[in-house]
């Protein structure tokens, strides 16, 4: 696969259509943001494409038309592919782990909580670029809310975020579109563990999807199945479900970069005992790959 830059993608409706809620407004998102890789096995004509953003990849044409080495930069993410691609990724990397999520649409009203006292629950701006890396930097693994826009200073920056901040200017809780396309707006949340049970997420995704409602767009939000918390915040917050879908969590690159994709190839793919949680964070797409997610 090769990367492409933007002069030479190819008519992508084709390839992603338009309009659709979650981790499928990533290619809008991607175009619009200027964050993101797009990839084709070859140009022009081509007949497999990928876009890839902030640890999620989606992939799509004829699966025969690559070899599996050729899928490698797709390691340790979450890819979304047909079912058809199953012998390719067992080929590609050293396991393959389905990823049973749940796709939600905002359709009910929901009451913001009153926010404790001394807290302000606004939109971020450029200027609030520092106090946002230091909210991700003191809270482990917390970086990926802001990799979708390219920084905490991108994110910032992007009018998409909503956070609780203090009237020293420290961030809280902080929830924002994380794929956002021209019909719907995925979001995704995160608070502070110190913060937890004071209701900062709902106030945050409350104010978020006022401001999205306001754009003519609808929120979306997509976490595991098995993530009851995320469930549980996005029925409260007026988020009811759409649909489920399964993605497929990458390992590393399969140590035979020769091997060809073979119907027994798909004995590969790990299936685990339990569910593959994205415990990790609340709200939409992006995880670290392969961390519990």
């Amino acid at each position: 696969m090769i990367q492409l830059p933007p002069r030479q993608l190819p008519a992508l409706a084709r390839w992603f259509p338009a309009g659709s809620p979650g981790v499928a407004a990533l290619p809008e998102h991607a175009l619009t943001s200027g964050v993101g890789t797009w990839w084709a096995d070859q140009v022009p004509s081509p007949r497999v494409v990928a876009v890839s953003c902030a640890g999620h990849v989606l992939l799509r044409g004829e699966p025969g038309a690559v070899a599996p080495a050729e899928l490698a930069p797709f390691a340790r993410s979450h890819v979304g592919a047909t079912g058809r691609f199953l012998p390719l990724l067992g080929a590609a990397f050293d396991r393959v782990v389905p990823v049973e999520r749940m796709l939600y649409v905002h359709s009910e009203p929901a009451s913001a909580p009153p926010p404790p006292h001394g807290v302000t629950v606004r939109r971020l701006v450029g200027a609030d670029g520092p106090a946002l890396a230091a909210f991700t930097g003191s809270a482990a693994d917390s970086a990926w809310i802001h990799a979708s826009w390219g920084g905490a200073e991108g994110l910032a920056a992007s009018g998409h975020a909503w956070a609780a901040v203090d009237r020293y200017g420290r961030i809280a809780a902080v929830a924002c579109g994380y794929f956002t396309g021209d019909t719907y707006e995925d979001v995704a949340v995160i608070t502070a563990p110190e913060h937890r049970r004071e209701r900062l997420a709902l106030a945050c995704v409350t104010a978020l999807c006022e401001d999205i409602a306001a754009r003519g767009r609808t929120a979306s939000w997509s976490c595991a199945r098995d993530n009851r918390p995320s469930r549980l915040l996005a029925w409260t917050a007026g988020f009811r479900l759409h649909r489920e879908y399964v993605q497929y969590a990458t390992g590393s690159p399969s140590a035979r970069p020769d091997a060809r994709p073979s119907s027994d190839r798909q004995a590969s793919v790990k299936v685990p005992a339990g569910r593959v949680s994205d415990a990790s964070r609340i709200g939409a797409a992006p995880v670290p790959p392969l961390q519990g997610a």
